[in-house]
């Protein structure tokens, strides 16, 4: 789906270990990566003047993790002193990326309160696409599992939807993502809607599992033609439960989610299906902000 990656990394987010794997990155249809670490400053203080050393260390880091760095793909080490969220912004503009990879722990609502979020600052402040993957996950996973996963994260995708403004704008995110690029590598989308089971009978109409099965009928087609293989589900249930249970039970390399409003994103006390995806999956979560 993405051909410029930025991925950034503090080093204790596991994120560093992708540059051992650009060969499979490239495997899934990358041409450029820039793997980027921030030399943090604290809060409040102006940005000192930078020192070598201090930036020369990480970025030697980097550079001893990538092997056998294919002739097809470039690949670009970047370490700067600033605020995260900023410098990742300013990059993501030099490099023209189309997606930016983040390691985010899962936290609870109190808990982004409390320490805030650079993933939930970025998704204010930037229209390129978040890939959100868990630093506990990554960090177990053994070099055969993270070259898999490198190389199959936008195959397989599961995409919430449910009519809603929200829904039909992550489609047609997806839907200009894989048009517009002619090395993408996304095979099958699984469309699942989740009838609530907490939304009060007479306001989901006469025959809401059929007006679902309609409307997913139409988007099945439209993505069809895009040679996608692309299956539908409909439930009845807690959505985020029913979300996390799809994408475990059918394998998937990441789930979709779209903010219908970034204005409001980081107002986590307003009840939002996509702000607990980001905060509670454990799968890859491929975030479009809007």
């Amino acid at each position: 789906m993405f051909q410029r990656a930025l991925i950034c990394t503090d080093f204790t987010d596991s994120m560093y270990r992708l540059a051992q794997f650009v060969p499979s990155l490239a495997g899934g249809g990358f041409k450029s990566l820039v793997f980027f670490h921030n030399v943090s400053v604290e809060s409040g203080r102006e940005i000192p003047r930078e020192d070598p050393e201090l930036l020369e260390k990480p970025r030697q880091r980097l550079q001893a993790l990538l092997r056998e760095v294919p002739s097809n793909i470039d690949v670009t080490i970047d370490v700067q002193m600033g605020r995260a969220s900023e410098s990742i912004l300013r990059l993501a503009k030099q490099h023209q990326s189309d997606v930016i990879f983040l390691g985010t722990p899962t936290r609870t609502m109190l808990e982004e309160k409390l320490f805030g979020s650079t993933t939930a600052r970025l998704a204010e402040k930037t229209g390129t696409p978040l890939m959100i993957l868990r630093p506990q996950l990554v960090s177990t996973y053994t070099t055969a599992e993270l070259e898999l996963r490198c190389n199959h994260l936008f195959r397989y995708l599961l995409v919430p939807y449910d009519g809603s403004d929200g829904g039909k704008t992550l489609i047609k995110k997806i839907h200009h993502q894989v048009k517009t690029n002619p090395n993408s590598v996304l095979e099958r989308v699984r469309l699942l809607w989740v009838i609530d089971e907490n939304v009060r009978r007479e306001l989901l109409g006469d025959n809401p599992m059929e007006q679902a099965q309609q409307e997913l009928d139409k988007l099945q087609s439209e993505l069809a033609a895009l040679n996608l293989v692309v299956n539908t589900t409909i439930v009845e249930g807690s959505p985020i439960e029913e979300i996390l249970k799809t994408a475990e039970m059918h394998d998937v390399g990441a789930i979709a989610a779209c903010s219908r409003s970034i204005g409001g994103i980081l107002k986590w006390s307003a009840p939002s299906l996509t702000r607990e995806i980001l905060r509670g999956s454990w799968h890859p979560v491929l975030f479009f902000p809007n």
